[in-house]
């Protein structure tokens, strides 16, 4: 069983985690809005530049289960470093990049640091006191949400003060200090799972994800009607069922199928789906939303950086939190966190949607939105990382990751279509638009409430299950698995 202390200085190991997982989020979001001075500085269109975002989108949702993987066969330290060191080297290209190419390849060499994450994880739970698990896990996951929020509010100041190179030059600071000290630090993972990956279901999943991804993402400009919309779209269905079954029937599964099936694990990947839908559409269109001129009846006509500020009760809220949410689910449960973010992220859309004519009534809403994702993203993290074997953290938190980032894309598209649905001549869209838009937000969120009420009460059975399975087809890890799931206690 696992012992009190860990091997080495977890409190050095959390802080290289953070560092790493910080730069990690704010290379998800520090160019969402300064798009247009990154379609005036590469020389390209406004249809264009959008492919700096999908290209990290896809390539993250690709890499960050199979990176994840990689860490539970061949050591969660050394596939962290190596994480790092992509995003080192995308974040490089990107800083120098001076067109649209050179920038989009910096952005899917980006990618494959999205399994920093779920890295993270497991590394948390090799190295730390059982009892401190759960509190570093939920501090790691707001802060990957918050670094998010505040490359939103910090992308205005870093580039009117320095340029845009800088929204790279900053994280590859960061990245580099963080991979040095993983190196250094960090001790080599005790627990690997043996076997290989599977190139075929590696393969599916990754054309699976790209077709959705694909297909929703561009269907705002392209169409949801469009025969390649709809035909991308229809590949995505074929190649998940076929994935799946692939997956079922593998030796060396990607993603054990067994795994997904547990119900703690399938119902917080099932609210990281919805979660996902209302986060990254609130960074990609409040901004949006704030900075539309009064002239058109609403709006604040804010600039990027005044826009940004009145995001930061978002993050803010997301990461209080989170810092509490390890206290919080040993004395509520995760489960009672789970549902009551949802149900707090989802009332904070419904007063954006309902009441936006002045700052307060938005400072009220991020402020409520941030609560309850601070709430939600860290219990979410515990449910997945408490219900698996320690080998298999890896691939089920980076899957969970995953869905959220898929969540995310579809939310966005569809906030896309719903808001520009009826602009006028000028591109400006109607108010209603965003009205209707952030409706559709609060309901995605709040039915992550009802995604969490499947979560079970007591996981240990689930759990056991799941053990012996993995002894069975791994006798060496039985040793080594045994006794060292971290559970919710209060559940």
């Amino acid at each position: 069983m696992k012992t009190a202390s860990p091997r080495t200085h977890y409190q050095l190991t959390f802080s290289v985690l953070t560092i790493g997982v910080g730069a990690f989020a704010l290379l998800q979001s520090l160019v969402m809005p300064v798009l247009p001075t990154l379609e005036s500085a590469l020389g390209t269109n406004q249809a264009d530049v959008t492919w700096v975002l999908t290209a990290y989108l896809l390539s993250a949702s690709i890499f960050t289960p199979v990176m994840g993987r990689l860490g539970d066969m061949h050591g969660k330290k050394r596939v962290f470093v190596i994480a790092l060191t992509a995003l080192a080297v995308g974040s490089l290209l990107a800083a120098l990049a001076t067109s649209l190419p050179v920038m989009i390849a910096a952005r899917v060499i980006q990618g494959i640091g999205g399994g920093v994450l779920p890295l993270a994880f497991g590394i948390i739970r090799d190295e730390f006191p059982e009892e401190k698990v759960a509190g570093a896990v939920g501090t790691i996951a707001a802060l990957s949400a918050v670094g998010a929020g505040l490359g939103i509010v910090l992308a205005g100041p870093i580039v009117a003060v320095l340029s845009y190179h800088w929204l790279f030059w900053i994280p590859l600071i960061m990245v580099v200090l963080a991979g040095v000290a993983a190196q250094i630090l960090i001790p080599d993972s005790p627990v690997h799972t043996a076997g290989k990956i599977n190139g075929l279901t590696a393969l599916l999943l990754s054309a699976w994800l790209v077709a959705l991804l694909l297909g929703v993402s561009q269907a705002p400009s392209w169409g949801w009607g469009s025969p390649i919309v709809i035909g991308v779209l229809v590949a995505a269905a074929i190649l998940v069922v076929t994935w799946v079954v692939a997956e079922a029937r593998s030796a060396n599964p990607l993603i054990d199928m067994r795994m997904m099936r547990v119900r703690s694990v399938w119902a917080a990947n099932l609210l990281a789906l919805l979660m996902g839908v209302g986060m990254y559409a609130a960074f990609g269109f409040l901004p949006q939303f704030l900075q539309t001129p009064t002239s058109a009846g609403y709006g604040f006509g804010a600039s990027v950086t005044e826009s940004g500020l009145m995001l930061l009760p978002l993050s803010v809220g997301m990461f209080v939190l989170g810092l509490a949410s390890g206290r919080l689910a040993a004395r509520l449960g995760s489960k009672f966190l789970l549902i009551a973010g949802s149900i707090v992220g989802a009332i904070g859309y419904f007063v954006v949607a309902f009441a936006h004519d002045t700052e307060i009534d938005i400072y009220l809403a991020t402020s409520l939105i941030g609560i309850g994702f601070g709430l939600a993203f860290s219990a979410m993290s515990n449910v997945v990382v408490a219900a698996v074997p320690p080998e298999q953290t890896g691939v089920a938190s980076g899957m969970n990751a995953n869905i959220r980032t898929i969540g995310g894309s579809v939310g966005a598209a569809l906030m896309a279509s719903i808001v520009t649905a009826g602009a006028s001549s000028t591109g400006v869209p109607p108010e209603s638009g965003y009205t209707h838009g952030f409706v559709m937000l609060g309901a995605a969120v709040g039915l992550g409430a009802v995604a969490a009420m499947f979560i079970p009460a007591m996981q240990r059975d689930e759990i056991t299950r799941l053990e012996e399975s993995a002894a069975l087809r791994h006798p060496e890890l039985a040793m080594v698995a045994g006794g060292t799931l971290v559970g919710d206690e209060s559940e």
